[in-house]
C-alpha cells in the first residue's frame, strides 16, 4: 500500500535538482522593490537596474545592495566616490527596463538631471538618494554595497509601487492590499 502523502507536501519533480535553482525559484517567488543605481564612470554616466536594496538604519540613513559583477556598470558603481539610488515606481518602468539591458543612456540624453552636488541623477525617479560607500564586501561573483545617504530628493509626482516579481515589473496598487 502506497504511503500517505500530506495534503500540504511540495511534489518532489517540483523542487530544483539543485541548490543554485532552488535558490533561484524561491527569489523568483519572493517580490522586491525596484531601483537604478547609476554613477559616473570614464565614459560619462552609467547605471544598472537592482531589486536588492534595502533600508539598513535611519541614523545615520544608510542603505545596502548587491551588484552581480565587477564590470561595466557594475564596475563603475563599485570604483565611484558617490553614486545615486533612484527607488522607481510604476511611472519609472521604461526606465527600469533600460538600465536592466546593455548600455546606459549617453550624457546628453534628457532623462538626466543634475543634483545641486553637480552628480547626475535621474528627477522622474520616486525619490533619488545620494550616497557614498561605506563598505564592499566580495561574496562570489557578487559584491554587497554598504552606503550612506548623504542627500535624498523626492520626486513630484508618485506612481504605484514597482516591484519585480517572477522575472516580470509589477505595480502594486490600492487593489492588492490584503489588509
Amino acid at each position: 500500500m502506497p504511503e500517505a502523502t500530506p495534503a500540504n507536501a511540495v511534489p518532489s519533480n517540483a523542487v530544483p535538482s539543485n541548490i543554485a535553482d532552488a535558490y533561484k525559484s524561491a527569489f523568483r517567488g519572493h517580490p522586491a522593490g525596484v531601483a537604478v543605481i547609476t554613477a559616473e564612470g570614464p565614459d560619462g554616466p552609467t547605471g544598472l537596474t537592482a531589486s536588492s536594496v534595502a533600508s539598513v538604519a535611519i541614523d545615520p540613513p544608510v542603505l545596502v545592495f548587491s551588484l552581480s559583477t565587477n564590470s561595466g556598470s557594475a564596475g563603475a558603481v563599485l570604483g565611484a566616490p558617490v553614486f545615486v539610488v533612484h527607488l522607481m515606481d510604476s511611472h519609472g518602468v521604461a526606465l527600469a527596463r533600460r538600465f536592466a539591458s546593455t548600455g546606459s543612456p549617453a550624457a546628453d540624453d534628457p532623462i538626466w538631471g543634475t543634483l545641486p552636488s553637480g552628480d547626475r541623477y535621474l528627477p522622474s525617479a520616486a525619490s533619488a538618494l545620494r550616497c557614498r560607500p561605506l563598505s564592499t564586501t566580495p561574496i562570489g561573483s557578487s559584491t554587497v554595497v554598504v552606503a550612506e545617504v548623504l542627500d535624498i530628493v523626492i520626486g513630484d509626482e508618485r506612481g504605484e509601487p514597482l516591484v519585480y516579481h517572477n522575472r516580470e515589473f509589477h505595480s502594486l496598487t490600492d487593489r492588492s492590499r490584503l489588509s
